[in-house]
């Protein structure tokens, strides 16, 4: 009895314990919580009611986030704010946000938060490749060298124009081997336009069947897959739980898939490196990594090339890729359009000639529906993540240094204030009463300010080139069998079309 009465006050004794201990834990997160969502008595963007530690996630849809920013602009403005469990944000919305932010006080919102998930590709402290890189000295440093090289290796001039114009002639020739059968042209599209970045960077160009080169790209898509959801945004916000053994493998497997890759292009390149040859992207960066202690201060290090070379070939293929693929179906679901560009080809290049850039000035209209479909496809809806570099302010709030910073770069490209049909297809949105070609100023598909795609110049080319060639040669139609094509996208980091089938009927 008194072994059971002894027992017992041992437990009433470790229970009582334990009560004070959860009592002592949930003081203390919500203690802590208070400490991570501490205003400034300045005036802070206005947002949506922020819940104990998940903040305002309930009120975003990570499958289709620009709905719901759509839905809290009308409610709270151009400028407003969310907490992603004890991070910071702010949403900037409409041209005149977004422009004040990038443009005007480009330095302010120049820098880039740290993102836990990407650890384990190899981003950290000292290495950060240069897309996602913090605002800084090696940042700064990579980013000439990246520019300078490629223009070494043809961007902008000729010679690169000459390749691109090669693959497009390697893509209508797969095309035409369809015999005009129903198909999907997104593996197609996505190797042509993945095989000009690897030419240029690697120094390697693919063929269509390769199988190492089809499960590349499958892995890539994988990986941009797995960078949305609330999984993602969860981890980002309590990085602790991403040391669990295992998980990572489990949650990113795309991500690693893609960067064994890129690490055994790489290995390949620093076996057969020579200091007298440069071959590529790959090679110059090399050289620079054998200068020693300097270089290495600047950035020039064997990860940051691994990071570096991997930014090039994610920036370079995903996103004109996924816009071309956006310009085949709208030519599909307007064929009085592609009727119009395939008149004005014929009128400007005709049906023998390959088209050249050079040949863009004379074509207005085309250069007008390439831009529309860039505008209505609206590929990089939220942009990339920006980060305030010091405290600053936004038509009217402040925002203090280091608040995470979302550019809604698909409210600027739909702006009502700015579109005469900002939800409909429209290429005379970028035609003027003559029928001349104008650029818009709510025109950001690449972002704007310090951080603008270094690849713009490239991606420009490619999809003139590209465009031209294919209607060119081919009328695109729908399948006499096949539903119309859903046209409201479907989001993952970037806005693709829903898989559609096509025949591209010979002209």
């Amino acid at each position: 009895m008194a072994l059971l009465l002894w027992l017992g006050s041992q437990l009433a004794f470790c229970w009582s314990n334990i009560s004070v201990l959860a009592i002592f834990l949930t003081v203390f997160t919500f203690l802590l919580d208070l400490m991570k969502r501490r205003r400034t008595s300045r005036l802070y963007p206005p947002g949506p009611v922020s819940l104990p530690f998940i903040g305002t996630i309930l009120h975003v849809d990570f499958k289709n986030t620009p709905h719901s920013f759509r839905q809290l602009q009308q409610k709270f403005g151009n400028v407003f704010s969310l907490q992603n469990f004890w991070n910071n944000v702010v949403v900037l919305n409409g041209y005149k946000a977004v422009k004040e932010a990038l443009v005007t006080r480009a330095e302010d919102y120049a820098d880039r938060p740290y993102i836990p998930v990407y650890e384990h590709m190899g981003y950290g402290k000292n290495s950060q490749g240069i897309v996602m890189a913090r605002y800084g000295h090696i940042w700064k440093e990579l980013r000439k060298f990246t520019l300078s090289t490629l223009r070494n290796f043809g961007m902008g001039k000729e010679s690169l124009e000459k390749r691109v114009v090669e693959e497009a002639r390697f893509l209508c020739s797969a095309v035409n081997s369809e015999e005009g059968r129903p198909f999907d042209l997104h593996f197609l599209v996505n190797n042509a336009v993945c095989n000009v970045i690897c030419t240029t960077v690697y120094g390697e160009r693919f063929n269509y069947g390769d199988e190492t080169f089809k499960k590349l790209l499958h892995v890539f898509d994988q990986s941009l897959q797995e960078e949305t959801g609330l999984l993602t945004q969860f981890l980002n916000s309590v990085p602790i739980f991403l040391h669990i053994p295992g998980l990572v493998d489990k949650v990113f497997p795309g991500q690693k898939s893609f960067m064994e890759f890129i690490d055994v292009l790489i290995e390949r390149h620093m076996k057969t490196w020579n200091a007298a040859y440069t071959r590529d992207f790959t090679d110059a960066f090399v050289k620079e990594m054998k200068k020693g202690k300097e270089a290495e201060e600047k950035g020039f290090t064997y990860n940051n090339l691994r990071l570096v070379t991997a930014d090039l070939f994610a920036a370079g293929t995903e996103t004109t890729a996924t816009t071309l693929r956006w310009a085949i179906l709208y030519m599909v679901l307007h064929p009085e359009i592609q009727s119009k560009v395939q008149g004005e080809i014929d009128n400007v290049i005709g049906r023998e000639t390959e088209p050249s850039i050079k040949d863009q000035a004379s074509m207005p209209y085309t250069n007008a529906v390439i831009h529309e479909v860039q505008r209505c496809g609206d590929i990089a809806p939220v942009g990339l993540l920006h980060m305030t570099y010091r405290d600053t302010e936004l038509q009217g709030f402040f925002i203090p240094k280091g608040t995470t910073i979302i550019t809604n770069l698909s409210s600027v490209l739909k702006d009502e204030s700015f579109w005469e049909k900002p939800h409909e297809f429209y290429p005379e949105h970028f035609l003027d009463a003559k029928g001349q070609f104008v650029k818009r100023e709510a025109f950001l598909p690449f972002s704007a300010g310090r951080r603008v795609c270094l690849g713009e110049q490239l991606a420009r080319m490619e999809l003139f080139l590209f465009f031209t060639s294919l209607l060119q040669k081919f009328t695109f139609v729908l399948p006499e069998d096949q539903p119309r094509p859903r046209t409201d996208g479907h989001f993952s980091f970037t806005n693709s079309p829903h898989p559609y089938l096509v025949r591209a009927v010979p002209r």
